[in-house]
């Protein structure tokens, strides 16, 4: 990722910005700490006393009408709480400005927030967005809309979710994982796919495809860079009931790379056809879709300004 030249929100130096701060007042984080609480460590951590700041605590409709709205607003730097719904909704709004998006992680699954080096506690969010750069990072399109992370049809986006959800169970989280890799699989049919890479055609059969923004190249499926500029498709192949269960345990643990019924193809523009199906249904960031066919993808490459916190000492940017 690369810093661009705008200052973060830290003090020194210090342009005048004005920050807008939309938080989901359902969340959990808001309901156990309080809105005015929350309202109150936001203003002292992102404010700095030359940053006018303004907190929105919304709900519902309310709340995706101020993201929608934000893209339009004289807010240099939005700043969204919630869980990967909102974020869906901010990256699609702000992709392409010059407004640059801070991700507060109030929800449950923080697939973006998580890459970028987010603390998941809100007093340690608050902290790494104050002192945090402006860089810019890529991110994809599915048939003219941007999403910041993953899309696809069968198991494979059931389990990214399961993953990512599973990560705050700690000691039933292989548990919970294996179970949700199971349920996907039962759920899983076989699909004849045409898969376009840059132009060059391929065909399977297979259990399920997935399309990353970046490679899944950290541990955990985690992307180590957001600025890679190409995207990755991951095809299951159905190659029959014992290869469908080893693909859901090697998911699990992390060695799917290394099964030879998992193909993994990189470009910049990538198509998939569902041969004699005009439509499908589609999970792009945790949204669950109808989506015309050919899905057509392709990267934008640093398409989105973001706040990303600088590392600990000691540990290296990957961006």
């Amino acid at each position: 990722m690369r810093p661009t030249e705008t200052p973060s929100l830290s003090p020194n130096p210090a342009p005048h910005h004005k920050v807008l701060v939309l938080l989901n007042a359902n969340a959990g984080t808001v309901l156990d700490r309080g809105a005015d609480k929350v309202a109150q460590l936001v203003e002292q951590h992102l404010g700095h006393g030359e940053h006018d700041v303004e907190v929105r605590m919304l709900r519902g409709k309310e709340l995706l009408k101020a993201i929608t709205s934000a893209g339009s607003g004289d807010h240099d730097i939005v700043v969204v709480g919630g869980g990967d719904g909102s974020v869906s909704l901010a990256v699609k709004t702000l992709a392409g400005s010059d407004k640059v998006l801070g991700i507060l992680p109030l929800g449950t699954l923080n697939l973006l927030a998580h890459d970028l080096g987010i603390p998941t506690d809100l007093v340690a969010a608050l902290a790494a967005l104050s002192s945090a750069e402006e860089v810019e990072i890529d991110v994809g399109s599915l048939n003219g809309r941007a999403f910041h992370t993953i899309s696809g049809i069968g198991f494979f986006s059931q389990m990214a979710r399961a993953r990512e959800a599973a990560r705050h169970w700690k000691l039933w989280r292989f548990l919970i994982v294996a179970i949700a890799a199971l349920y996907a699989l039962r759920r899983s049919g076989r699909v004849s796919l045409d898969v376009t890479v840059d132009g060059k055609p391929h065909y399977f059969e297979a259990l399920a495809a997935l399309v990353t923004v970046n490679r899944f190249s950290g541990p955990g499926w985690r992307r180590a860079r957001l600025d890679e500029d190409v995207m990755e498709v991951h095809i299951a192949e159905e190659r029959g009931a014992l290869a469908k269960l080893k693909a859901g345990a090697d998911m699990v643990t992390d060695n799917w790379r290394d099964n030879p019924g998992i193909i993994s193809l990189a470009g910049r523009t990538i198509t998939i056809e569902r041969r004699h199906r005009h439509r499908g249904w589609v999970s792009t960031d945790g949204e669950l879709a109808r989506e015309h066919m050919p899905l057509a993808y392709r990267i934008l490459p640093r398409g989105l300004k973001v706040l990303k916190p600088h590392p600990p000492i000691g540990v290296g940017n990957p961006g």
